[in-house]
């Protein structure tokens, strides 16, 4: 029996000769990639840290921000609710002391806890545009319309200014408070060209141990009007004025202080 074989068609060998010769698998051809792997690029490391901001918390941060967050708000609470409950109406400008002032203690003690802690470029950008709004559009002009309130109102009735420590402390608060801000905005503003450009970022340092300084004394100033003064002694409850304008504005303190970053500054 005679085996016949099939003689391959001229085109077929030429195909496997191309085959051959390409290194293809026709076989395999459909399945194929249709272009080789890339491998992904390598990240680089210039730059990449910039896009996240980095925790810049520390232990013990978040209880202070509450304990300074709560004392501040039972103080300034307990100011407006005791000037409401005893006939604002007849208060006449007397009216707008306590309330303003409180308030701007709030918006002094916001403005430096948005600060806090910030050590990154980012942060401190946005914490600086936070703190100067505050300072600037609400604390100063409060506590400045607060003050010749009193002040108007004292002149109108001819009575003596400055004649206890409540006031005089006040006053002097006010007045350190126009230098602080006077050295801060010159610092940043424009350059620092208001104290001769790059260099006056240096003051930056100066003015932010100014305001650790400053602050404790208005604290003080409203501790001495809220717990001794004559009209809030004889318009609120003992327990009251302990509260509000003795233990929480040391809370406060104590809270602010604590969440204070160093950085190895020298002032000296």
């Amino acid at each position: 029996m005679a085996i016949h074989s099939r003689t391959p068609s001229p085109l077929s060998v030429i195909d496997e000769g191309a085959e051959q010769h390409s290194g293809v698998d026709h076989d395999h051809y459909e399945t194929a990639p249709l272009a080789p792997a890339v491998d992904p690029p390598e990240r680089t490391e210039m730059g990449y840290d910039e896009q996240f901001v980095k925790p810049e918390g520390r232990r013990g941060d978040g209880p202070a921000l509450v304990a300074a967050s709560t004392s501040v708000a039972v103080f300034l609470v307990s100011t407006w609710a005791i000037t409401f409950a005893n006939h604002p109406t007849s208060l006449g400008l007397f009216f707008f002391h306590p309330i303003l002032q409180s308030l701007a203690i709030a918006a002094f003690t916001y403005g430096i806890l948005t600060l806090q802690p910030t050590s990154q470029a980012r942060t401190k950008a946005a914490g600086l545009t936070r703190h100067q709004v505050v300072i600037l559009a609400l604390g100063v002009p409060a506590i400045s319309v607060g003050t010749f309130a009193i002040y108007y109102r004292k002149s109108l009735h001819d009575h003596p200014h400055f004649t206890t420590w409540h006031g005089t402390i006040g006053i002097a608060s006010i007045a350190w408070m126009v230098v602080q801000m006077a050295v801060g905005g010159g610092s940043v503003w424009f350059g620092g060209r208001l104290f001769g450009g790059p260099k006056a970022k240096l003051l930056w340092k100066y003015h932010r141990l100014s305001g650790y300084l400053l602050f404790p004394l208005f604290l003080l100033a409203a501790y001495l009007g809220g717990a001794w003064s004559s009209w809030t002694t004889g318009n609120s409850p003992y327990v009251v004025r302990l509260l509000a304008f003795t233990i929480s504005p040391i809370v406060l303190l104590v809270a602010i202080l604590a969440r204070m970053r160093h950085h190895g500054r020298r002032y000296l």
